[in-house]
């Protein structure tokens, strides 16, 4: 499986972006993403991954595993873990809705505010994570990439 995330709105505090299956037909819309805002230098906890592709895998040890199985006991293996990113251990997908909710990991979602004049909103993003999780999740024995593209300029 192959993903694709192009980042489409930066922000002083937040990162927009689409994310798509590519498949041999062509790109297929999974949902909306936040993420943090670029930084040259980055800051812990402030700043979004470098454009790149990047290996997935589902991690089921960490802080955050316990809590998604007990609130998605029904689909839940693992965090998706986008892995190899430089500078960074811990990047995952998972749900929120502001910066203040990624730690530099990449939030989903199914509708978006814009983050020119606001702060970025993601709206829907349990609805989305419980959609996208298991087609991902069960991809990646298979093999997972994500490629991200920067389309944005950063302020």
């Amino acid at each position: 499986m192959n993903l694709e995330l192009f980042r489409i709105g930066s922000g002083n505090d937040s990162t927009l972006g689409v994310l798509y299956e590519r498949q041999e037909d062509g790109r297929h819309l999974l949902c909306f993403t936040l993420e943090d805002e670029f930084r040259a230098v980055k800051r812990p906890k402030e700043t979004r991954i470098p454009a790149g592709t990047y290996p997935l895998a589902l991690r089921d040890v960490g802080r955050l595993h316990p809590k998604y199985a007990a609130q998605f006991p029904d689909i839940h293996q693992g965090m998706l873990w986008v892995q190899n990113v430089p500078g960074f251990e811990w990047v995952y997908l998972h749900v929120g809705n502001r910066d203040d909710d990624t730690e530099g990991c990449i939030l989903v979602g199914d509708s978006l505010q814009q983050n020119v004049t606001e702060a970025g909103f993601l709206g829907s993003s349990r609805a989305a994570y419980r959609r996208v999780y298991p087609l991902i999740a069960t991809a990646i024995p298979g093999g997972v990439t994500l490629t991200i593209t920067n389309l944005d300029s950063p302020p």
